[in-house]
């Protein structure tokens, strides 16, 4: 009888528990006959594995995730994450040829295939600016958004205090740890004055408008809000409305 340890998975599952690749993309590539289990090509989707049996892909995989893209953006007010809502555009009909950042020297041709399946790793709500990523590469996608995430995510978050006078030293510990949303308990988070009108939020998890609602229940106002740096890739000089390519030199 199997132990929980060696209970048999999906091999789609297991290879995006190794990293190797997404789910979806696991599932293509097996069907492509991409992908050995001990050696032996196994090409039919569903397949469950022992978690101790030896994954390899081949050649063709690895150079076709090569070529996968992901792109930064620093998005304005008014543009969407994701899909087009309520009339509003959605960030990737950013990336074109023209909207390239000129200092973006990266040797690399846009091309619209790359528009396919380039989809937002994690959200900006359609107030806030900032940095975007969107990405071809469901590595990336996991390891941004994936439900084990410990990636920082930092804001400069432009306030006004609704209760006259100065925020209070408890409410900006409330802020750092102690607040509740949707019934459960935000976790720690690093927030601190960057000046008298803006905080700087570094937070590890991302709740619909989770910023915006922390401040609300301790009498704060957004005025701006402004992503930063996402792990250890920042936004540095990247004019708004414009976007670069990701360089394989930096990691999240």
């Amino acid at each position: 009888m199997n132990t929980p340890n060696n209970e048999p998975l999906r091999l789609s599952k297991r290879m995006s528990e190794l990293g190797l690749c997404s789910r979806r993309e696991a599932d293509e590539w097996i069907s492509r006959g991409w992908v050995r289990v001990d050696g032996k090509v196994v090409s039919e989707l569903g397949t469950k594995i022992l978690p101790d049996q030896h994954i390899t892909i081949e050649r063709q995989a690895a150079a076709e995730q090569s070529k996968r893209v992901t792109v930064l953006i620093n998005k304005p007010v008014g543009y969407v994450s994701g899909q087009a809502e309520d009339g509003y555009e959605p960030a990737i009909c950013m990336v074109t040829v023209e909207n390239r950042w000129e200092e973006d020297k990266l040797p690399i041709h846009f091309h619209p295939t790359q528009l396919r399946s380039l989809v937002p790793a994690g959200r900006l709500d359609i107030d806030s600016t900032g940095l975007l990523v969107l990405t071809q590469d469901g590595r990336i996608a996991k390891h941004l958004i994936g439900q084990d995430t410990s990636v920082e995510k930092e804001y400069l978050v432009r306030v006004s205090y609704s209760k006259g006078g100065t925020l209070p030293d408890a409410d900006l510990k409330r802020l750092n740890h102690g607040l509740w949303l949707d019934g459960k308990a935000l976790l720690p988070a690093k927030v601190r004055w960057q000046n008298e009108d803006q905080l700087n939020f570094i937070l590890k998890e991302g709740k619909k408008r989770q910023i915006r609602r922390m401040c609300e229940a301790v009498g704060l106002t957004v005025i701006g809000l402004k992503r930063v740096r996402i792990g250890r890739v920042k936004l540095g000089n990247l004019p708004e409305g414009k976007w670069r390519y990701l360089s394989e030199t930096e990691m999240f």
